[in-house]
């Protein structure tokens, strides 16, 4: 079945032709939208309390002061000035109350004031509003503190109360550091035949315990500098050695993915730990519960029970080669630095991360705990950070060592040793972060320029001796310079402006 068209007539047709056409051409595209008013009110509130919010309060108190309706009495230098009634002055035997309209029968019998009382009167009456407006000058700094507070015009600028003007602060300096000797090579260790990784000393300081590329783990005794024994069983670079305090333990690691319990009555191993996908690279004690953690190229940290050998946590997050870890008693009781250029503090009991600190931009190589305070610094190629426990908060940057630090070292006196792989060592104060020397380490005769690195360096349990493992194969001992003092070595020390803190 056809449908039948609707018939129109030309008019209809040629209407709605045009509505089409008007309909088509009604809009503008390029024209911009239209402002909305709420926007640009807010936008103008945002400007103005950006820009004048010192002083805004003035002028919102000036402007409402200009609305309300003045209480003082009527300008008597203007031209179109009357007194509207007269009021009793005092000069008739009425009762002289100022300011009291007369009746019309007082009025009446009251003659009006002369034209010098008016003048006297004028005199003592108080400017005009009018007259104040015009004698407004600009807020003074005591106007400004007044009404909107010192807290803000007190941050870049500091006021003389005597002349009642703004002076430039000045910029904070960093305190003077503490004076500390000079440190200096006492003794040279040769007797690996590799590169030397890593070190630890037994809870009497009477001997060290050395790893090494050679796969040997070496104890030496540290008044001497003598070799007591020889451990051999890793099949590759031993890269961390630990001596437990309360037994008579030694624990390692190294690239052939190993860990290890070492019996020191009997020298031998008794405990192996198995987990590790990839080389171990550090390992710590936990200082107060029988728990070993250790960590590697696995990107990953494991917590180890002592005794039964079973892996309690594996802590994973990063995501990259994990290159130290360190332990405490208190919370976070275990630290990370990997190479994915954060540090992370773990819950142990829950075993997840705690906090994630993201200041580096490069990789973290070492990490030490300050032995009084509740604080700790972690080595990167770009900074030397220092942290507070809890939560991470960080101090202040140490720069200026630009190189691969390695490792790091830290007394009771408050001196931090950092090593680097170009053979330098740099000695900072710990408190302001004042580079105090810089000592380029010698390579042993018959090696390489190279051979410089530095990779291991740790203080004996007095702080009076700094050792570092070095990749000439040999272990060096550093001392104070017991016949320096501050009039002999002053420190060369200038009280540099604090730059802004770099995150």
């Amino acid at each position: 079945m056809v449908e039948e068209v609707s018939k129109h007539s030309v008019h209809t047709l040629v209407f709605r032709s045009l509505k089409r056409t008007h309909d088509m051409f009604l809009s503008d595209h390029e024209k911009p939208v239209g402002r909305d008013p709420t926007s640009d009110a807010v936008k103008r509130n945002c400007k103005a309390h950006d820009e004048y919010g010192p002083v805004m309060n003035l002028v919102e108190e000036s402007h409402l002061e200009r609305q309300q309706p003045s209480n003082a009495y009527p300008d008597p230098h203007q031209p179109d000035f009357q007194m509207e009634n007269p009021v009793m002055l005092g000069v008739h035997p009425y009762p002289s109350v100022p300011g009291v309209e007369l009746s019309a029968d007082t009025m009446a019998q009251m003659r009006g004031p002369s034209d010098g009382g008016i003048q006297d009167v004028m005199r003592a009456l108080p400017p005009s509003q009018a007259k104040l407006e015009a004698e407004r000058t600009a807020a003074s700094v005591a106007d400004i503190h007044r009404h909107h507070g010192p807290e803000r015009s007190m941050a870049l600028v500091a006021v003389d109360k005597t002349k009642g003007a703004m002076v430039p602060r000045k910029a904070p300096t960093m305190p003077k550091p503490q004076w500390h000797a000079p440190w200096k090579l006492h003794r040279v260790i040769s007797g690996h035949h590799g590169w030397v990784r890593c070190l630890d000393f037994e809870p009497g300081n009477q001997w060290f315990v050395t790893g090494s590329n050679d796969r040997v783990i070496k104890i030496w005794d540290l008044a001497t500098g003598r070799l007591k024994l020889s451990l051999t069983g890793h099949i590759s670079t031993v890269r961390g050695v630990v001596v437990s305090p309360r037994q008579p333990y030694l624990f390692s690691c190294g690239e052939d993915k190993q860990v290890k319990c070492w019996d020191l009555e009997y020298n031998k191993v008794i405990r192996h730990y198995h987990g590790h996908l990839s080389a171990c690279y550090a390992i710590d004690l936990h200082p107060t519960i029988d728990v070993l953690v250790t960590c590697g190229r696995d990107a990953s940290a494991r917590v180890w029970d002592m005794r039964t050998k079973a892996n309690i946590h594996c802590l994973s997050g990063h995501t990259n080669t994990v290159a130290d870890v360190k332990c405490q008693a208190t919370e976070p009781q275990i630290i990370t630095g990997s190479h994915d250029c954060t540090v992370r503090l773990w819950d142990l009991v829950a075993g997840k991360t705690r906090a994630t600190l993201t200041n580096h931009k490069k990789s973290i190589r070492s990490i030490v705990l300050h032995p009084k305070l509740y604080m700790f610094a972690s080595a990167s190629p770009d900074n030397i950070k220092q942290w507070k426990f809890p939560d991470g908060n960080f101090l202040q940057n140490l720069s200026g060592h630009n190189s691969i630090v390695n490792t790091l070292a830290l007394n009771q006196d408050g001196v931090l040793v950092s090593g680097a792989d170009n053979g330098t060592l740099h000695f900072w104060d710990w408190r302001t972060g004042y580079n105090f020397q810089r000592i380029h380490s010698a390579v042993q005769p018959g090696s390489l320029d190279s051979e410089s690195g530095i990779y291991a360096a740790k203080f004996d349990l007095s702080g009076t001796r700094l050792l570092n493992c070095e990749a000439d194969k040999t272990i060096k001992i550093y001392k104070e310079d017991e016949s320096a003092s501050e009039e002999t070595h002053p420190v060369n020390w200038k009280p540099e402006i604090i730059k802004k803190k770099k995150y």
